[in-house]
């Protein structure tokens, strides 16, 4: 029960009580048959603003766990998501590590094969006779 409405019951059974308060009073009537029934118009009003508070209270008991069961959901969502995410950005993480590392031993493999290549020249320009015209 919201707000608004706890107010207006609580609007409701005061005017009543009120009303047949005053109602009693104006009524011809002896004054102890007048008495008695405003006395059992209080027991009455009385019962029927404990009954209010306790529908009151367990509304509001029940939306409260309501709501402690939609948070509750809400945690195992995001916690979810969260976990989702977190694999995503793994699995990514590792697929640039592998290409990065695939590409530094592609590169690794090109500077191997220039220098086995450089090695191979610089050993046929050791062996051929230099003329110092040339150097």
């Amino acid at each position: 029960m919201g707000n608004n409405s706890s107010n207006t019951l609580i609007g409701i059974l005061a005017g009543t009580a009120i009303g047949a308060t005053l109602g009693i009073l104006f009524a011809p009537d002896k004054g102890v048959n007048t008495r008695q029934r405003i006395s059992d118009e209080a027991i009455s009003a009385k019962e029927r603003l404990t009954e209010g508070a306790l529908a009151a209270k367990e509304n509001i008991a029940n939306r409260a766990s309501h709501l402690a069961n939609r948070a509750a959901g809400w945690k195992d969502d995001i916690v979810d998501t969260v976990g989702h995410k977190k694999q995503t950005l793994d699995e990514k993480v590792e697929s640039i590590v592998s290409d990065t590392s695939h590409k530094a031993e592609d590169v690794i493999s090109t500077l191997e094969r220039r220098l086995a290549e450089l090695k191979e020249k610089n050993k046929t320009l050791q062996k051929s006779p230099v003329q110092k015209s040339q150097i």
